[in-house]
């Protein structure tokens, strides 16, 4: 009674350098896992728990590749007697090859299956199917465990067809799976597979598989929340320093001086809470050791907002910047607001080429920041503040927003066997566009209400955090059906 109370558990077996590793990280959600091209990476067998809500829903045991088949085989068929002590018989090989260096991967291999585990068994489908794995595959056969085989095709060949003809003579399931491009439905699908060669694993998988959807739905929800406080605070940033409140010496180089070590302050600030962002939305998803490709945020003074040096360095097109802050149908004063504010400090309150947001087609192509800012600190008259920010310009929201949700969509697509470096290229087509009207122009003026310096409160930060999570639906459902298509 209380194995079948225990969390499954499923070997991954197969010929060394097939993909196993690959299978086991995506399938246990574990980016931790050694993952090389050179024979031979896994030589000792390790558990690779999921575990959903605190609790472990199953086991994934990577398994070293089988290194003397025919040789182990061999030895079984010498000391079986019939088809009923088969199994038997390969907890007799185990036993008794244990501590034997030629038989040390297939004991590691075999051990996790007598002792209860169902059977993955990996091979590449980009590779010819070759008789020399039939040898591996009916000693799996012989423990009588609950199997299922699974072509994960590692190269450009595809030998998808012969495999399936030949693996369907030896297990109960064969599937085509990607590990790492295969879409989350059939991470589900194989589980509720599973539940179909062991009914006393049925309900647990498919209660884990019900997990795993609620889990997704929630990490979503939680992305949301962490773009929509990331947004509010990089939009009202402002960098300050206290200082004497006498300036000696030649003022205007004494301001132009502090108002540039602000302002690189301010650029250094926003750059790193987006990167903070990143890094929260990848822990998220339990992605720990991606390298990212991401053109950073930058800036030039009087930078064209829309040429193709901007668009390359935001990482959005140019359709996205021209129409995100008025697919509403307003402007909403932005920009007679940005021409008219920090007016007493003159042109030099006017910063151009401001971090990434961009200026619309209906109100010129540079962008504001409230510059340096002089106000005397209270309760003192020897000490003043100095300021620079925040952002004067409602797009600059929706140049993060668009960032941030490229970002996480990829993230959230990514398994965890993926090895190679994220890149985040510019996007050609503007998408904002299909979020329903009414979102379109709450969010403008809850970015609107940002840039004028009023701090949401609770019902205004949900609002954003709803309005972000289905714009996380828009992009994905335009992602996977673009235009066109």
């Amino acid at each position: 009674m209380i194995a079948e109370t225990m969390p499954p558990v499923f070997a991954v077996v197969g010929h060394p350098n097939r993909g196993k590793s690959s299978v086991v990280a995506t399938l246990s959600q574990n980016d931790a896992i050694a993952i090389a091209l050179e024979p031979g990476t896994t030589r000792e067998s390790h558990r690779y728990p999921l575990t959903v809500d605190g609790e472990v829903r199953y086991t994934l045991v990577d398994t070293p590749g089988f290194q003397r088949p025919r040789r182990v085989l061999e030895w079984l068929e010498a000391h079986s007697l019939s088809a009923s002590d088969r199994a038997e018989t390969v907890a007799a090989f185990v036993r008794q090859h244990r501590d034997n260096p030629r038989f040390h991967d297939e004991c590691e291999l075999l051990t996790p299956l007598i002792e209860g585990a169902g059977i993955i068994y990996v091979v590449d489908g980009s590779v010819p199917y070759n008789a020399e794995h039939e040898a591996e595959m009916t000693i799996l056969r012989w423990t009588g465990q609950p199997s299922l085989a699974l072509i994960n095709r590692i190269g450009s060949d595809d030998h998808t067809a012969t495999w399936q003809a030949a693996l369907g003579q030896f297990f109960q399931i064969v599937r085509a799976f990607d590990a790492v491009r295969a879409p989350f439905s059939q991470h589900l699908s194989l589980l509720r597979a599973f539940g179909q060669l062991r009914p006393e694993w049925e309900a647990a998988l498919e209660e884990t598989a019900s997990h795993l959807t609620r889990q997704r739905t929630r990490r979503q929800q939680q992305a949301a929340e962490l773009i929509a406080s990331a947004l509010v605070e990089m939009m009202q940033y402002q960098a300050s320093l206290t200082l004497p409140a006498a300036i000696t010496g030649n003022e205007q180089n004494r301001r132009d001086t502090l108002e540039a070590q602000l302002r690189d302050r301010w650029y250094h600030h926003q750059r790193q809470r987006e990167q903070t962002l990143r890094k929260a939305i990848e822990a998220l998803y339990e992605h720990h050791r991606i390298q990212r490709q991401e053109a950073e945020l930058s800036w030039h003074q009087r930078h064209d907002l829309f040429s193709e040096r901007s668009r390359q360095a935001w990482a959005v097109s140019k359709g996205y910047l021209a129409t995100a802050g008025f697919g509403a149908g307003a402007v909403g004063g932005a920009g007679i607001d940005a021409l008219t504010l920090g007016g007493s400090l003159g042109t030099g309150a006017l910063i151009g080429g401001l971090i990434g947001a961009a200026g619309s087609y209906f109100y010129g192509d540079k962008l504001t920041v409230q510059a340096l800012k002089l106000t005397p600190l209270k309760g003192t008259s020897e000490l003043q503040t100095a300021t620079f920010g925040p952002v004067q310009d409602l797009q600059f929201g929706y140049i993060l927003l668009g960032r941030a949700v490229d970002h996480w969509w990829h993230i959230s697509q990514r398994n965890h066997a993926g090895r190679d470096r994220l890149e985040l290229p510019p996007t050609d087509s503007h998408w904002l566009e299909h979020l329903e009207k009414t979102d379109r122009k709450q969010l403008q003026n809850l970015l609107n209400q940002l840039r004028k310096g009023r701090k949401p409160g609770t019902t205004e930060w949900h609002q954003l955090a709803r309005i972000i999570g289905r714009a996380l639906d828009v992009y994905q459902a335009w992602r996977l059906n673009p235009p066109g298509n």
